[in-house]
């Protein structure tokens, strides 16, 4: 049985950012109770060297709408990067799954051949829309939605990995 591009990409991205706004909604109250401003989980890092928080999001936002438009072949929304709290991040995560869900399989299905390029940094890569989802996009995507778990529950906030895997159907 084949699994078509729009299944194996668009409800993972929308189920994986869904499960992270309900996660920041765990953190949007851990915050409150214990009078914790949301400066230290939006510029949390694990290591100097390592992005913040917020940095995270925006990644993992911005790989999942990415994505879906290079697969699409339509245009990638642009988000402003300027959020500094953990309502305005939740809110981006909310339009990142609001842009997702306008995307149907007829605009997806049949990308597996596409020629995909893309620049990142100093690099450009050129992809086939099956590799692009399976080496880069998926990989980074699911990278920077754990580094934000991992940072949210580094901070003392009460998750654990079924709030990451979310409803298992």
């Amino acid at each position: 049985m084949n699994i078509s591009m729009y299944n194996a990409s668009i409800p993972v991205m929308i189920k994986m950012l869904g499960n992270l706004e309900t996660i920041l909604d765990k953190a949007i109250a851990h915050a409150a109770a214990r009078k914790i401003e949301d400066a230290a989980f939006v510029d949390a890092r694990l290591f100097p060297d390592m992005f913040t928080f917020a940095r995270q999001i925006r990644i993992a936002t911005d790989m999942s709408k990415g994505a879906g438009a290079r697969l699409a072949g339509i245009d990638i929304p642009k988000f402003e990067d300027n959020e500094k709290t953990l309502p305005e991040l939740k809110a981006r995560l909310r339009k990142a799954i609001d842009f997702l869900k306008t995307l149907t399989p007829a605009q997806i299905d049949g990308s597996e051949d596409k020629d995909i390029t893309l620049t990142a940094g100093k690099n450009t890569f050129n992809f086939k829309g099956l590799d692009y989802l399976n080496s880069w996009v998926l990989p980074n995507f699911y990278f920077h939605v754990t580094t934000a778990y991992n940072l949210l529950r580094h901070g003392g906030v009460e998750i654990g990995k079924m709030d990451f895997l979310g409803k298992v159907q």
